[in-house]
């Protein structure tokens, strides 16, 4: 099944960003990224994966969510993952994903709480020393 991404706002500041098929190694994961980065510029930083409809994730996967997450901090924002299949949940608590991606069991779950968008201040940094 070809990767199919579907974006959708969910309150503001938070975009949830539907994933169904097959997440593997080479375009997939490149594909996913691409869609990370659109969003990041287009200041959309606290993004919910929707990965119920994701059949497979390999390793190289799992290193792409981790690179997505990564990639979110760096632009003040955050990475949750809502409705994973119990195949692909089990392998993101083997993984240990689980603990730097903070997992829920749906997607309204996901946006609860999720905290106002983070901006990072540009005129009260601490001068360096």
């Amino acid at each position: 099944m070809i990767l199919v991404f579907t974006k959708r706002s969910l309150q503001p500041g938070v975009t949830a960003l539907t994933i169904q098929g097959s997440i593997h190694c080479g375009p997939e994961c490149a594909r996913l990224e691409q869609e990370v980065d659109a969003l990041i510029t287009a200041h959309e930083t606290r993004v919910i994966f929707d990965m119920a409809g994701v059949t497979h994730a390999d390793s190289a996967a799992i290193g792409s969510l981790v690179r997505c997450l990564s990639k979110l901090k760096h632009a003040g924002g955050a990475l949750r993952i809502a409705a994973a299949q119990p195949m692909i949940n089990y392998s993101l608590k083997l993984t240990k994903v689980d603990q730097l991606i903070e997992m829920f069991p749906s997607v309204d779950q996901a946006a609860q709480g999720f905290s106002p968008a983070a901006s990072v201040p540009t005129s009260s940094h601490p001068n360096p020393a």
